[in-house]
């Protein structure tokens, strides 16, 4: 059932980003940016963790996780650090993240043979 809720919440969030992108003709780019300070809104009331339990990786893979990401790392940061924690935990959590997504994109024009 795991697998079936994942689908689920990943398979809405993303109907309900290309419904924004449809219905008020934005460009993907902006509905990027919708998405992501959605994740860290519902971060910040404290309802994408629960959401996270209850859905996997329906929750974490698409781009509403890396907003959730960011306001997590710099809230949990802050109350150790205070004000330079925001800073640091933004970093600190998405740095992997960041990391893995600049090596695998390196290694993919490596292999990879463009057309043109």
């Amino acid at each position: 059932m795991t697998f079936v809720w994942a689908f689920v919440i990943g398979g809405l969030i993303c109907a309900i980003g290309q419904l924004i992108m449809d219905g008020f003709k934005l460009p993907p780019g902006n509905v990027m940016v919708i998405l992501v300070v959605a994740g860290a809104i519902l971060d910040g009331l404290g309802w994408y963790d629960p959401l996270i339990r209850f859905a996997g990786a329906g929750a974490t893979v698409p781009i509403t996780s890396f907003g959730n990401a960011l306001v997590h790392g710099a809230l949990s940061e802050a109350d150790k650090h205070g004000l330079i924690g925001i800073i640091t935990g933004i970093f600190e959590v998405t740095s992997a993240g960041v990391s893995a997504a600049i090596i695998f994109a390196f290694l993919a024009s490596v292999f990879a043979k463009p057309k043109g």
